[in-house]
């Protein structure tokens, strides 16, 4: 599984940049929101910390030749290329804007999927990537991992090539979890990655390692 961060806040981006293995960026109008800038200035900065890794963009418009602009317009302005995903929701114009959009040659996440068959109808629309939200699932008493396990399991067994993009986390077994389900990435918070890359136990060892190796190391570097 691979990890994407799931913020567009350019001092975590950066800080996550220099250590973790991630390979892309999500955002949507919330993640912007929260960054406090608008996309005019937010989408250089993404650009440049991203590189060539991946940038998902949520679109926000609702009918589905609109989605096809605005998916057209952030491509052509920041000239974005293979990287680039325009975020679509599983909405009717979604699904219909989903193959104009491969059509012109940019890639979609399907997003805002809550069901396995939200995902499949997304994988047949030509969705490169579907994303289901795991925690507000569980918030409403539903099973978002056994979602994420389902959705794997379709796409699989019909030979689809879309991959799974599980999204929406408040702890890290949660993250564990889709791992084991086989979702191909997931998307995560800031907070929520530092806390799977980290253990008490680990910083315990290393002053271990520390302390034992003091005047035995001689050997300059």
């Amino acid at each position: 599984m691979i990890y994407l961060a799931d913020t567009a806040d350019v001092e975590e981006l950066k800080k996550l940049f220099y250590y973790f293995p991630v390979e892309g960026v999500t955002t949507n109008p919330t993640i912007i929101a929260l960054a406090g800038k608008p996309m005019s200035i937010i989408m250089p900065e993404l650009i440049e910390i991203v590189q060539d890794k991946m940038l998902h963009v949520q679109m926000i418009s609702n009918k589905a030749d609109d989605m096809l602009r605005e998916a057209i317009a952030y491509k052509a302005k920041y000239s974005l290329g293979d990287n680039y995903y325009a975020k679509i929701p599983v909405t009717a114009e979604g699904y219909k804007a989903m193959p104009m959009i491969k059509d012109a040659g940019i890639n979609v996440t399907a997003t805002a999927i809550f069901t396995q068959q939200q995902a499949l109808v997304a994988a047949r629309a030509g969705a490169d990537w579907v994303a289901p939200y795991v925690n507000r699932l569980d918030n409403i008493s539903s099973h978002g991992i056994e979602v994420v396990g389902n959705i794997v399991e379709n796409i699989e067994r019909f030979g689809l090539k879309t991959k799974v993009l599980a999204a929406s986390f408040k702890t890290v077994d949660q993250v564990h979890r889709v791992s084991m389900m086989g979702s191909q990435a997931a998307t995560i918070n800031f907070e929520i990655l530092e806390r799977l890359r980290s253990h008490p136990m680990t910083d315990m060892s290393v002053e271990w390692f520390e302390k034992d190796a003091g005047g035995l190391y001689d050997i300059d570097f």
